[in-house]
């Protein structure tokens, strides 16, 4: 399971190390593409596969799976740590997230996440409040 907080800046050729804590996890192959609420979704292959046969069940005649699949797979690109255990972001990808130097990358159980620092502080922020809200509007159901 990945979780954890780490912060991180990204390098002047887009580059931006794993914590070694993931690296195991995520494999010699990963998947980075568009994630929801502007940050980067990484998964490892085996989860991206999941997800992919998951997404080949969706009518392509609704509006809403075209849309989707759209956002969610034209950003992904398959990537791999260099010696230094550093991915190389593309630029359609740190535009989409608002990536600039600092980063916060976390992991929230088949996937990490990757954000910008200030918009993950934003959200965490926004968020910090409801946060026993959510939890029980969550787990209520079970």
């Amino acid at each position: 399971m990945l979780m954890g907080e780490f912060h991180h800046n990204l390098d002047d050729k887009n580059r931006l190390i794993i914590p070694s804590k993931f690296r195991y996890e995520l494999g010699s192959k990963f998947i980075v593409t568009r994630g929801i609420e502007k940050c980067l979704f990484v998964y490892p292959v085996d989860e991206w596969n999941k997800i992919i046969e998951k997404l080949n069940t969706l009518p392509f005649t609704n509006k809403d799976a075209r849309t989707f699949m759209r956002m969610f797979l034209s950003g992904a690109t398959e990537c791999e740590l260099d010696n230094n255990g550093r991915v190389q972001i593309t630029g359609p990808l740190m535009n989409y997230a608002s990536l600039n130097k600092e980063c916060v990358v976390i992991g929230v159980g088949d996937r990490l996440e990757i954000w910008d620092q200030d918009m993950f502080n934003n959200f965490f922020n926004d968020n910090i409040e409801n946060f026993s809200d959510v939890a029980e509007n969550l787990f209520s159901a079970y």
